[in-house]
C-alpha cells in the first residue's frame, strides 16, 4: 500500500517541474504534470491532510455560490 511518502515525493517532483519556465514545456511535458497532479490527489485525499483541504475547498465553493445569488 501507498503511503504519504509516496505523496510527498510526488509533491516535491510537481515542484521541481512547475518551476520550469512555460516555453520550455512541451505538450507531453504538460499532460506528464497533470497526470502526476491527479495521482498525487489520489495519494493524499485519503489522509487528514487531504480530508481537510477538501472540507476547505467545500467551505469555500459553498460560500462563493451563496455570494452569487
Amino acid at each position: 500500500m501507498l503511503t504519504i511518502n509516496v505523496a510527498v515525493l510526488l509533491a516535491v517532483i510537481i515542484v521541481l517541474r512547475l518551476r520550469r519556465r512555460t516555453e520550455a514545456r512541451s505538450r507531453f511535458d504538460e499532460k506528464l504534470t497533470v497526470v502526476i497532479v491527479l495521482v498525487f490527489g489520489v495519494l493524499v485525499t485519503p489522509t487528514a491532510v487531504g480530508q481537510g483541504i477538501l472540507d476547505v475547498v467545500v467551505q469555500l465553493v459553498q460560500g462563493v455560490s451563496q455570494s452569487g445569488r
